[in-house]
């Protein structure tokens, strides 16, 4: 197979397979819309990493991040997408998209991978919910692959049905001797689990040796705070942790900062000129204003809202995909970027 090469700036695939995983959860398999059988193409990506999803609703492109849970180098992309009361993307995907439709998508990107975090030969790989998808990307590739790790997969669910990908983790567990899957559920019910909330008493339990290990983790915010917490309070050396920031940055604000006032906001390619509130979102005023730019995972973590403030002053709360040059040449990530002056923006 040849690689797949990302066009600038999206690509169209088609969804080849849906299907539920649970109740409230589906999975898709995509594949690029020129493959074919005397020309397949492979993805390239790194375990751990998320693709942003564009659909137009209602006039206007939409874009969500979700993680990849296939693993690298096959001919088709899997990603599993939870429904969310009041989610424009997800809702669309599980109710209206279906086979044989297509959807653009960028690039793969995300610096929480088993690539760039460097890990030791024993993992702790914590999650719960639809947190399971980036994890199970990597696990998946680290016995696919007959790496020598030894793996134990904590994850938290309400109940079997509820656990996405379960059928799949009791197979793994059942095959591979050095993935131990300690499935952690809160409905009482199912005597064949342990139930409770997984909480640093369950941690030292379900993983005795956790600070000999590399641990990821993804989840809900409060779940990833709470276990953040409790890893640091049984000392592990927190250069082996590493989190999903798969969520919007809310900026800090001290009591000196004065976020009061009017300044002026202007895009001069696309006619724009306005006032705007000081501290507002540089990508919220954006969109309000009607500039065609693509604000996909919203958490700065994957560089499509990067553009150029020619002048004034922007605040960021995440400059991850940004150079020291493109931080001294004026660039910035639109969604962590507030407003401090007014402020002149060109997009690249």
């Amino acid at each position: 197979m040849t690689q797949f090469i990302w066009p600038t700036p999206a690509a169209q695939l088609r969804c080849d397979k849906k299907w539920p995983e649970t109740d409230d959860t589906i999975s898709l398999q995509l594949s690029p819309i020129n493959n074919d059988s005397d020309n397949n193409q492979s993805f390239d990506f790194k375990p751990g990493q998320f693709i942003s999803l564009g659909v137009e609703l209602n006039g206007k492109m939409e874009y969500r991040a979700y993680s990849i849970s296939s693993i690298p180098n096959q001919d088709f992309l899997q990603l599993t997408i939870k429904r969310v009361d009041g989610g424009k993307v997800s809702n669309y995907l599980i109710d209206k998209f279906n086979e044989g439709d297509s959807i653009l998508a960028l690039a793969p990107t995300g610096p929480f991978n088993s690539v760039d975090c460097i890990s030791k030969p024993k993992i702790a790989l914590l999650s719960a919910g639809c947190g399971i998808t980036p994890v199970m990307s990597m696990a998946r590739t680290w016995l696919s692959n007959n790496a020598n790790v030894d793996i134990i997969f904590i994850h938290m669910a309400r109940s079997p049905e509820h656990t996405i990908y379960f059928d799949e983790l009791q197979y793994l567990n059942e095959k591979h001797t050095n993935f131990n899957l300690q499935l952690l559920l809160k409905e009482p019910q199912y005597t064949d689990y342990p139930q409770g909330r997984l909480d640093q008493e369950w941690l030292t339990t379900l993983c005795p040796d956790l600070t000999e290990r590399t641990v990821f983790l993804c989840g809900p915010t409060g779940f990833m705070q709470d276990m953040k917490i409790y890893v640091e309070a049984m000392g592990l050396d927190m250069d082996n942790f590493y989190q999903e920031s798969f969520t919007p940055i809310e900026p800090e604000v001290s009591e000196t900062d004065d976020a009061s006032g009017v300044v002026q906001f202007e895009v001069p390619a696309f006619g724009v000129s306005r006032e705007i509130d000081k501290g507002a979102t540089l990508a919220d005023v954006l969109e309000e204003s009607g500039v065609p730019i693509i604000i996909a995972c919203r958490s700065g973590m994957c560089g499509s809202c990067k553009c150029k403030v020619e002048k004034g002053e922007v605040s960021r709360t995440s400059t991850e995909t940004l150079s020291e040059e493109d931080i001294a040449q004026g660039y910035t990530l639109a969604c962590s970027s507030q407003v401090q002056s007014d402020v002149e923006v060109s997009l690249i």
